[in-house]
Protein backbone atom coordinates (compact mmCIF):
# COMPACT_ATOMS: atom_id res chain seq x y z
CA UNK A 1 0.00 0.00 0.00
CA UNK A 2 2.81 2.42 0.86
CA UNK A 3 4.51 1.62 -2.46
CA UNK A 4 1.24 2.37 -4.28
CA UNK A 5 1.13 5.74 -2.50
CA UNK A 6 4.59 6.51 -3.91
CA UNK A 7 6.44 6.31 -0.60
CA UNK A 8 10.21 6.29 -0.54
CA UNK A 9 10.94 3.22 1.59
CA UNK A 10 13.97 2.45 3.75
CA UNK A 11 15.00 -0.11 6.36
CA UNK A 12 14.38 0.90 9.97
CA UNK A 13 14.73 -1.44 12.95
CA UNK A 14 14.32 -4.46 10.68
CA UNK A 15 11.20 -3.08 8.98
CA UNK A 16 10.73 -1.56 5.54
CA UNK A 17 9.28 1.82 6.45
CA UNK A 18 7.82 4.77 4.51
CA UNK A 19 10.27 7.64 4.99
CA UNK A 20 8.56 10.22 2.78
CA UNK A 21 5.66 10.34 0.30
CA UNK A 22 5.81 13.87 -1.14
CA UNK A 23 8.36 15.91 0.82
CA UNK A 24 9.29 16.03 4.49
CA UNK A 25 8.46 19.73 4.67
CA UNK A 26 5.06 19.28 3.00
CA UNK A 27 4.12 16.39 5.32
CA UNK A 28 5.48 18.23 8.37
CA UNK A 29 3.46 21.37 7.65
CA UNK A 30 0.32 19.31 6.96
CA UNK A 31 0.54 17.90 10.49
CA UNK A 32 1.16 21.34 12.01
CA UNK A 33 -1.66 23.05 10.10
CA UNK A 34 -4.08 20.28 9.18
CA UNK A 35 -3.52 16.51 9.63
CA UNK A 36 -1.23 13.65 8.67
CA UNK A 37 -1.50 9.88 9.04
CA UNK A 38 1.50 7.76 10.06
CA UNK A 39 1.84 3.99 9.90
CA UNK A 40 3.81 3.26 13.08
CA UNK A 41 3.00 -0.43 13.30
CA UNK A 42 6.70 -1.16 13.82
CA UNK A 43 6.35 -0.16 17.49
CA UNK A 44 6.40 -3.02 20.00
CA UNK A 45 3.54 -3.94 22.33
CA UNK A 46 3.74 -6.15 25.43
CA UNK A 47 0.71 -7.16 27.53
CA UNK A 48 1.36 -7.59 31.26
CA UNK A 49 -1.26 -9.23 33.52
CA UNK A 50 -1.49 -10.34 37.13
CA UNK A 51 -2.14 -9.16 40.68
CA UNK A 52 1.56 -8.34 41.08
CA UNK A 53 1.80 -6.53 37.72
CA UNK A 54 1.76 -2.99 39.24
CA UNK A 55 4.58 -3.76 41.69
CA UNK A 56 6.55 -5.52 38.94
CA UNK A 57 6.22 -2.48 36.64
CA UNK A 58 7.25 -0.18 39.51
CA UNK A 59 10.54 -2.07 39.71
CA UNK A 60 11.42 -1.82 36.01
CA UNK A 61 10.15 1.70 35.24
CA UNK A 62 11.17 5.17 36.34
CA UNK A 63 7.69 6.70 36.60
CA UNK A 64 5.05 5.89 39.24
CA UNK A 65 2.82 3.21 37.70
CA UNK A 66 0.64 3.08 40.83
CA UNK A 67 -0.77 6.51 39.96
CA UNK A 68 -2.29 5.20 36.72
CA UNK A 69 -6.05 4.79 36.59
CA UNK A 70 -7.80 2.55 34.06
CA UNK A 71 -7.94 4.52 30.82
CA UNK A 72 -4.73 6.44 31.50
CA UNK A 73 -1.34 6.21 29.79
CA UNK A 74 2.04 7.26 31.14
CA UNK A 75 5.38 8.16 29.58
CA UNK A 76 8.29 6.49 31.35
CA UNK A 77 11.68 4.92 30.83
CA UNK A 78 13.25 1.58 31.68
CA UNK A 79 16.44 2.31 33.64
CA UNK A 80 19.32 -0.15 33.56
CA UNK A 81 21.35 -0.86 36.69
CA UNK A 82 24.13 1.63 35.95
CA UNK A 83 22.15 4.86 35.60
CA UNK A 84 21.40 4.58 31.88
CA UNK A 85 18.23 3.98 29.89
CA UNK A 86 17.29 0.63 28.33
CA UNK A 87 14.40 2.33 26.49
CA UNK A 88 11.70 4.96 26.83
CA UNK A 89 8.17 3.61 26.60
CA UNK A 90 4.46 4.13 27.27
CA UNK A 91 2.45 2.29 29.92
CA UNK A 92 -1.31 1.91 29.36
CA UNK A 93 -3.51 0.69 32.20
CA UNK A 94 -6.13 -1.45 30.43
CA UNK A 95 -7.79 -3.00 33.51
CA UNK A 96 -7.30 -3.55 37.26
CA UNK A 97 -4.49 -6.05 36.68
CA UNK A 98 -3.69 -5.57 32.98
CA UNK A 99 -1.27 -3.16 31.29
CA UNK A 100 0.11 -2.60 27.80
CA UNK A 101 3.69 -1.45 27.31
CA UNK A 102 4.56 0.28 24.03
CA UNK A 103 8.28 0.12 23.26
CA UNK A 104 10.55 1.25 20.44
CA UNK A 105 10.79 -1.05 17.44
CA UNK A 106 14.59 -1.29 17.56
CA UNK A 107 14.41 -2.41 21.19
CA UNK A 108 11.62 -5.03 21.17
CA UNK A 109 13.86 -8.03 21.80
CA UNK A 110 16.22 -6.10 24.08
CA UNK A 111 13.35 -4.76 26.21
CA UNK A 112 11.62 -8.14 26.39
CA UNK A 113 14.78 -9.84 27.61
CA UNK A 114 15.51 -7.08 30.13
CA UNK A 115 12.00 -6.90 31.57
CA UNK A 116 11.70 -10.71 31.70
CA UNK A 117 14.65 -10.88 34.10
CA UNK A 118 12.56 -9.19 36.79
CA UNK A 119 9.17 -10.80 36.10
CA UNK A 120 7.64 -12.75 39.01
CA UNK A 121 6.21 -16.19 38.18
CA UNK A 122 2.63 -15.09 38.85
CA UNK A 123 2.79 -12.25 36.30
CA UNK A 124 1.93 -13.16 32.71
CA UNK A 125 3.64 -11.28 29.88
CA UNK A 126 2.88 -11.58 26.14
CA UNK A 127 4.66 -10.00 23.17
CA UNK A 128 1.85 -9.01 20.77
CA UNK A 129 4.04 -6.76 18.58
CA UNK A 130 3.69 -8.88 15.44
CA UNK A 131 -0.10 -8.98 15.59
CA UNK A 132 -0.61 -5.32 16.54
CA UNK A 133 -1.10 -2.52 14.04
CA UNK A 134 -0.78 1.15 14.93
CA UNK A 135 -1.81 4.25 13.01
CA UNK A 136 -1.25 7.79 14.29
CA UNK A 137 -3.43 10.60 12.96
CA UNK A 138 -1.84 13.84 14.07
CA UNK A 139 -2.71 17.49 13.62
CA UNK A 140 -5.30 20.12 14.63
CA UNK A 141 -7.97 18.60 12.34
CA UNK A 142 -7.42 15.00 13.52
CA UNK A 143 -10.42 14.97 15.86
CA UNK A 144 -12.75 16.45 13.26
CA UNK A 145 -11.61 13.93 10.63
CA UNK A 146 -11.84 10.86 12.87
CA UNK A 147 -15.07 11.67 14.72
CA UNK A 148 -17.29 10.47 11.86
CA UNK A 149 -15.81 6.97 12.22
CA UNK A 150 -16.79 6.37 15.85
CA UNK A 151 -19.57 7.01 18.39
CA UNK A 152 -16.94 7.65 21.06
CA UNK A 153 -16.66 11.38 21.77
CA UNK A 154 -13.03 12.03 20.85
CA UNK A 155 -13.06 15.44 22.53
CA UNK A 156 -13.56 13.64 25.85
CA UNK A 157 -10.22 11.79 25.48
CA UNK A 158 -7.78 14.11 27.22
CA UNK A 159 -4.01 14.06 26.77
CA UNK A 160 -2.44 10.77 27.93
CA UNK A 161 -5.82 9.06 28.22
CA UNK A 162 -7.48 6.46 26.00
CA UNK A 163 -10.75 4.65 25.34
CA UNK A 164 -11.44 1.21 23.91
CA UNK A 165 -14.36 0.77 21.53
CA UNK A 166 -15.64 0.44 17.97
CA UNK A 167 -13.87 2.54 15.34
CA UNK A 168 -14.54 2.39 11.59
CA UNK A 169 -16.63 -0.73 12.23
CA UNK A 170 -13.71 -2.47 13.97
CA UNK A 171 -14.26 -3.59 17.56
CA UNK A 172 -11.83 -3.25 20.48
CA UNK A 173 -9.76 -0.43 19.01
CA UNK A 174 -7.60 1.44 21.52
CA UNK A 175 -8.04 5.15 20.78
CA UNK A 176 -5.24 7.01 22.53
CA UNK A 177 -4.21 10.66 22.83
CA UNK A 178 -0.48 10.47 23.56
CA UNK A 179 1.13 11.82 20.39
CA UNK A 180 4.74 12.47 19.40
CA UNK A 181 4.33 15.55 17.22
CA UNK A 182 3.11 18.35 19.49
CA UNK A 183 0.12 19.03 17.25
CA UNK A 184 -2.51 16.87 18.90
CA UNK A 185 -4.27 13.85 17.47
CA UNK A 186 -4.81 10.17 18.17
CA UNK A 187 -3.17 6.76 17.97
CA UNK A 188 -5.25 3.76 16.93
CA UNK A 189 -4.17 0.27 18.03
CA UNK A 190 -5.84 -2.55 16.07
CA UNK A 191 -5.22 -6.16 15.15
CA UNK A 192 -3.00 -6.30 12.05
CA UNK A 193 -5.74 -7.95 9.96
CA UNK A 194 -7.77 -4.71 10.09
CA UNK A 195 -4.91 -2.33 9.39
CA UNK A 196 -5.36 -1.70 5.65
CA UNK A 197 -9.14 -1.41 6.07
CA UNK A 198 -8.62 1.14 8.85
CA UNK A 199 -6.11 3.17 6.81
CA UNK A 200 -8.41 3.26 3.78
CA UNK A 201 -11.47 4.35 5.79
CA UNK A 202 -9.51 7.12 7.49
CA UNK A 203 -8.12 8.34 4.16
CA UNK A 204 -11.59 8.20 2.61
CA UNK A 205 -13.02 10.65 5.16
CA UNK A 206 -9.77 12.56 5.69
CA UNK A 207 -8.38 13.21 2.21
CA UNK A 208 -11.19 15.65 1.26
CA UNK A 209 -10.31 17.58 4.43
CA UNK A 210 -6.59 17.70 3.65
CA UNK A 211 -5.30 14.60 5.45
CA UNK A 212 -2.04 13.36 3.90
CA UNK A 213 0.13 10.26 4.45
CA UNK A 214 3.25 11.19 6.41
CA UNK A 215 6.48 9.25 6.80
CA UNK A 216 9.23 8.76 9.36
CA UNK A 217 11.11 11.79 8.00
CA UNK A 218 8.38 14.22 9.06
CA UNK A 219 7.85 12.32 12.30
CA UNK A 220 11.47 13.05 13.20
CA UNK A 221 11.36 16.76 12.34
CA UNK A 222 8.07 17.15 14.22
CA UNK A 223 9.34 15.51 17.42
CA UNK A 224 12.61 17.48 17.25
CA UNK A 225 10.78 20.82 17.00
CA UNK A 226 9.11 19.78 20.28
CA UNK A 227 12.40 18.79 21.91
CA UNK A 228 11.17 15.20 22.36
CA UNK A 229 13.89 12.61 22.92
CA UNK A 230 14.56 9.85 20.37
CA UNK A 231 15.98 6.63 21.77
CA UNK A 232 19.38 5.79 20.30
CA UNK A 233 20.10 9.48 19.72
CA UNK A 234 19.16 11.66 22.70
CA UNK A 235 18.83 8.87 25.27
CA UNK A 236 20.82 5.63 25.38
CA UNK A 237 22.17 2.99 27.75
CA UNK A 238 24.88 5.52 28.64
CA UNK A 239 22.67 8.55 29.37
CA UNK A 240 20.76 9.25 32.56
CA UNK A 241 17.15 10.52 32.44
CA UNK A 242 18.25 13.26 34.85
CA UNK A 243 20.91 14.40 32.35
CA UNK A 244 18.33 14.21 29.55
CA UNK A 245 15.86 16.52 31.29
CA UNK A 246 13.53 13.62 32.06
CA UNK A 247 13.58 14.13 35.81
CA UNK A 248 9.80 14.61 35.61
CA UNK A 249 9.36 10.90 34.74
CA UNK A 250 11.96 9.75 37.28
CA UNK A 251 10.06 9.37 40.56
CA UNK A 252 12.81 8.65 43.08
CA UNK A 253 10.39 9.06 46.01
CA UNK A 254 8.17 6.14 44.96
CA UNK A 255 10.49 3.49 46.44
CA UNK A 256 13.42 1.55 45.06
CA UNK A 257 13.70 0.70 41.37
CA UNK A 258 16.63 0.05 39.06
CA UNK A 259 19.24 2.85 39.40
CA UNK A 260 17.00 4.83 41.80
CA UNK A 261 19.94 5.36 44.18
CA UNK A 262 22.05 6.73 41.31
CA UNK A 263 19.26 9.10 40.27
CA UNK A 264 18.77 10.30 43.86
CA UNK A 265 22.48 11.08 44.07
CA UNK A 266 22.38 12.94 40.73
CA UNK A 267 19.44 14.96 42.00
CA UNK A 268 21.17 15.95 45.22
CA UNK A 269 24.70 16.47 43.85
CA UNK A 270 23.88 17.55 40.29
CA UNK A 271 25.04 16.08 36.98
CA UNK A 272 28.17 16.90 34.99
CA UNK A 273 26.39 17.24 31.63
CA UNK A 274 22.94 18.17 30.38
CA UNK A 275 20.91 17.69 27.22
CA UNK A 276 20.19 21.11 25.69
CA UNK A 277 18.47 22.53 22.66
CA UNK A 278 20.29 24.93 20.35
CA UNK A 279 19.75 26.99 17.21
CA UNK A 280 22.42 27.34 14.53
CA UNK A 281 23.15 30.72 12.93
CA UNK A 282 24.36 29.08 9.69
CA UNK A 283 22.15 27.21 7.18
CA UNK A 284 24.05 23.96 7.76
CA UNK A 285 22.20 21.24 9.66
CA UNK A 286 23.89 19.88 12.81
CA UNK A 287 24.38 16.12 12.51
CA UNK A 288 24.37 13.33 15.09
CA UNK A 289 27.81 12.98 16.77
CA UNK A 290 29.19 16.34 15.61
CA UNK A 291 31.38 17.78 18.38
CA UNK A 292 30.10 20.75 20.38
CA UNK A 293 32.81 23.28 21.28
CA UNK A 294 33.00 26.34 23.52
CA UNK A 295 34.14 29.71 22.15
CA UNK A 296 37.76 28.70 22.80
CA UNK A 297 37.14 25.73 20.45
CA UNK A 298 37.49 23.21 23.30
CA UNK A 299 35.23 20.16 23.12
CA UNK A 300 32.36 20.39 25.63
CA UNK A 301 29.92 17.84 24.24
CA UNK A 302 28.29 16.27 21.19
CA UNK A 303 25.19 16.62 19.01
CA UNK A 304 22.49 13.97 19.43
CA UNK A 305 19.85 15.21 16.94
CA UNK A 306 19.63 17.94 14.33
CA UNK A 307 17.44 19.12 11.47
CA UNK A 308 16.29 22.15 9.49
CA UNK A 309 13.09 23.16 11.26
CA UNK A 310 10.29 23.50 8.67
CA UNK A 311 8.29 25.84 10.95
CA UNK A 312 11.17 28.06 12.07
CA UNK A 313 13.11 27.73 8.80
CA UNK A 314 16.41 27.51 10.65
CA UNK A 315 18.66 24.65 11.79
CA UNK A 316 17.94 23.29 15.28
CA UNK A 317 19.46 20.53 17.34
CA UNK A 318 19.93 18.86 20.69
CA UNK A 319 23.07 17.64 22.36
CA UNK A 320 24.87 17.01 25.61
CA UNK A 321 27.12 19.74 26.97
CA UNK A 322 29.07 20.20 30.21
CA UNK A 323 26.63 21.69 32.72
CA UNK A 324 28.31 25.13 32.85
CA UNK A 325 27.41 25.59 29.16
CA UNK A 326 23.76 24.54 29.56
CA UNK A 327 22.47 28.02 30.46
CA UNK A 328 20.02 29.55 28.00
CA UNK A 329 21.72 32.06 25.71
CA UNK A 330 25.17 30.45 25.93
CA UNK A 331 27.17 30.72 22.70
CA UNK A 332 28.57 27.40 21.42
CA UNK A 333 30.17 26.07 18.24
CA UNK A 334 29.16 23.00 16.23
CA UNK A 335 32.18 21.34 14.61
CA UNK A 336 31.20 19.87 11.22
CA UNK A 337 34.73 18.64 10.56
CA UNK A 338 35.38 21.40 8.03
CA UNK A 339 33.80 24.37 9.72
CA UNK A 340 32.63 25.55 13.13
CA UNK A 341 29.03 26.73 13.09
CA UNK A 342 27.93 29.38 15.57
CA UNK A 343 24.99 28.28 17.71
CA UNK A 344 23.10 29.38 20.83
CA UNK A 345 21.65 27.25 23.63
CA UNK A 346 17.89 27.81 23.57
CA UNK A 347 14.72 26.65 25.27
CA UNK A 348 12.69 23.68 24.11
CA UNK A 349 10.22 23.10 22.65
CA UNK A 350 11.55 25.08 19.71
CA UNK A 351 8.04 25.27 18.27
CA UNK A 352 5.02 26.57 20.16
CA UNK A 353 1.46 26.46 18.89
CA UNK A 354 -0.17 29.89 18.66
CA UNK A 355 -2.54 29.24 21.58
CA UNK A 356 0.49 28.46 23.77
Amino acid sequence: MHHELGAKMAEFAGYEMPIVYSSIKEEHMAVRENAGIFDVSHMGEFLVRGADAPDFLQKISSNDVLKLEIGQAQYSCIPNESGGVVDDFLVYRLDEEEYMLVVNASNIEKDWNWISKYKPDDVHMADVSDSSGLLAVQGPKASEILQSLTDINLKEISFYHFKVGTFAGIEDVIISATGYTGSGGFELYVDNVYLIDLWEKIMEVGAPKGLVPAGLGARDTLRLEMGYCLYGNDITDETSPIEAGLGWITKTKKGEFNSSKIFKKQRSEGVTRKLVGFKVEDRRVPRHDYEILNEKEEKIGFVTSGTLSPCLEEPIGMGYVEKEYATLGTSILINTGRKNLKATVTRTPFYLREEE
